[in-house]
């Protein structure tokens, strides 16, 4: 897939470097500063767009706007929404849709929290039904549901399923869809384009890129379906602080510089895993060999910075770890710094124990490279 969108004569760069701006005043910043506002002035009866600081800030507004111009550029009938966090945006848009007697399909292999969201559902009589994201497999437990939860590329394991597909049947059968887009990103994936009823992601990860930041959001073409979780945002409460809000939107300036260097660096990584003598069990999205190409190539326009690979012991694994020098044992990814974890520490992954979920970052890909073969080299003695 090209590197580049240009909807409306625009490229990814120069989209993410002014998206959300205002329009220039002058003496004023390019990007004002965050709003701290707990309340507004509001003499009268209470209209307009900011009342009060749990449902609405100009600094949330700004950033949902850039979001908003990343995931459906020239749309103007998508809302998007952020949250405190990616599960208090996966929770918003679960909880709003879903009431008790209806059906729900999870990925079996998704995010290892979602186990913890079935037990919920489950309590609050809503039945859940689990399939593998390869191989569409989710098709299968499809017919009655309310609503199907897609999350491609899987995380850990980079399954990859037909979204188009999977979301033509889901309407033709009635059923609202929302594609978790962590991964990918916006200028990796589309789900509205693709189909899908939300787009849902964690801005922790490689939106934002710097690791400092908890973030969700929530993108939709529906009112109603978005009047729903925006409901339920105020409800629980799960906004955003404007602090955090700013620099999110700062940091998106950089997006298509780091998405595209990452994901450089990490095909890099994973064709000398790859040519390793040991077999790995290599998985990444942009690989011609991996069994998600071919679909991946369909509706991605990049591939991601997460490369995952299997050490044949939970000991070596851990060799493997501390042997690194450029790569930062910690967990989540998407940062400029690269990072690895065995996955299986957490628990809730169908992985070995010797899984290794790699996050690829910013620096030199020769350097990682090196850094990653040597581990392995070490690890094995």
């Amino acid at each position: 897939m090209s590197g580049t969108d240009g909807s409306n004569g625009v490229g990814d760069g120069t989209r993410a470097v002014r998206a959300g701006l205002p329009e220039p005043v002058k003496h004023e910043p390019t990007l004002p500063g965050p709003v701290f506002a707990a309340h507004y002035h509001l003499p009268g009866d209470p209209t307009g767009p900011y009342t009060y600081g749990r449902d609405e800030n100009p600094t949330w507004t700004r950033l949902e706007r850039a979001i908003g111009e990343l995931e459906a550029p020239g749309q103007d009938d998508v809302e998007t929404l952020v949250f405190a966090s990616g599960m208090a945006a996966i929770s918003s848009v679960v909880f709003s849709q879903l009431r008790a007697g209806d059906a729900v399909v999870l990925p079996s292999d998704g995010y290892q929290v979602l186990p913890l969201v079935r037990a919920q559902l489950e309590a609050y009589g809503i039945e859940v039904r689990t399939a593998p994201t390869a191989g569409d497999a989710q098709l299968d437990v499809l017919d009655g549901a309310k609503l199907l939860w897609i999350e491609t590329p899987s995380n850990p394991g980079l399954d990859v399923c037909d979204v188009r597909r999977l979301a033509a049947a889901a309407r033709a059968r009635g059923a609202l869809v929302a594609v978790d887009n962590t991964l990918a990103t916006p200028l990796g994936q589309r789900p509205l384009e693709l189909g899908a009823d939300f787009s849902v992601a964690s801005g922790t990860k490689q939106l934002t890129g710097h690791g400092d930041i908890l973030l969700g959001y929530v993108a939709g073409r529906d009112p109603a379906a978005m009047a729903a979780v925006r409901r339920w945002r105020k409800i629980v409460g799960a906004i955003p602080g404007p602090m955090e809000a700013w620099l999110a939107h700062r940091s998106i300036a950089t997006l298509q510089l780091r998405v595209d260097r990452q994901n450089a660096s990490a095909l890099a990584v994973a064709e000398a895993l790859r040519d390793w003598p040991e077999d790995l069990g290599v998985r990444y999205p942009g690989l011609m060999s991996d069994p998600s190409y071919k679909i991946a190539s369909q509706q991605m326009h990049r591939y991601g910075c997460v490369v995952s690979f299997n050490l044949p012991t939970r000991a070596r694994a851990d060799r493997f770890l501390d042997a690194l020098r450029l790569v930062d044992d910690a967990t989540s990814f998407g940062g400029v710094r690269s990072t690895a974890e065995r996955r299986g520490r957490w628990g809730g992954d169908a992985v070995a124990e010797g899984f290794i979920r790699l996050s690829v970052g910013a620096e030199d890909p020769g350097d990682l490279v090196a850094d990653v073969l040597a581990a392995l080299d070490e690890s094995a003695k």
